[in-house]
């Protein structure tokens, strides 16, 4: 049986419906029907929401399909109305592990990773201002985009990939947030350009990388 995957809906921890049913074997239509049954009780614990999403065809075109993001008392619950066959079983303990990594991801998020992405964006503020003292028009925005792209491309993450990082990978963009964040501090009281401190910062967290962050990022050197 595979992990299961928890997402995060409203900064809550929740598992897709369509999850489960696959993981138990089941078709997604009978497990809607039995959230729906008892969908009162479901309620119990918390916001029952429900979404739609159309699926596609070789043809082209698909159905309409209703799922629903349950909380883990919620997935709990849809499990305890199922038999303990061993599937079962299976799935409450990857439940468990999954629900346990979502929260340990939260309290690394809350409690490093965001105040240090405050800092840092703080500094990338000072660095736009030393750029428009230099004679730069490039909007301030653009230089937040592209210290978050400097910082992804040293830890080879695309575009929207952050908020899948395993607990070691996000504790290593939360430590090259502060590496980036102190040489762009270093350089630009020093005096320099911002486009010296810009590419301090970067060579900064790629030296961070390839001294003491390889074996939390999960990748490959490359």
């Amino acid at each position: 049986m595979s992990d299961v995957i928890v997402i995060q809906a409203r900064g809550e921890a929740r598992v897709d419906s369509r999850v489960l049913a696959a993981q138990l074997g089941n078709r997604h239509k009978n497990t809607m029907e039995l959230i729906e049954r008892y969908a009162d009780k479901f309620k119990r614990f918390g916001h029952l929401p429900f979404q739609t999403e159309v699926g596609s065809r070789a043809q082209g075109g698909g159905k309409a399909e209703r799922f629903a993001i349950l909380n883990e008392d919620q997935a709990y619950f849809l499990l305890s109305l199922s038999r303990n066959t061993e599937q079962v079983v299976d799935l409450k303990a990857n439940l468990v592990m999954a629900f346990r990594e979502a929260r340990e991801r939260t309290a690394v998020t809350d409690i490093q990773y965001l105040p240090l992405y405050r800092e840092l964006h703080e500094e990338v503020r000072a660095l736009a201002l030393r750029a428009e003292q230099c004679g730069s028009k490039t909007p301030e925005r653009i230089f937040h985009i592209n210290v978050n792209k400097a910082i992804n491309s040293v830890m080879g993450l695309a575009s929207g990939e952050r908020g899948t990082l395993t607990i070691e990978q996000r504790l290593l963009l939360t430590n090259l947030q502060f590496v980036f964040r102190r040489a762009l501090h270093d350089s630009l009281a020093a005096g320099d350009t911002h486009r010296d401190a810009a590419r301090k910062g970067k060579e900064a967290a790629i030296q961070f990388v390839q001294c003491a962050g390889l074996f939390l990022s999960g990748r490959n050197a490359a």
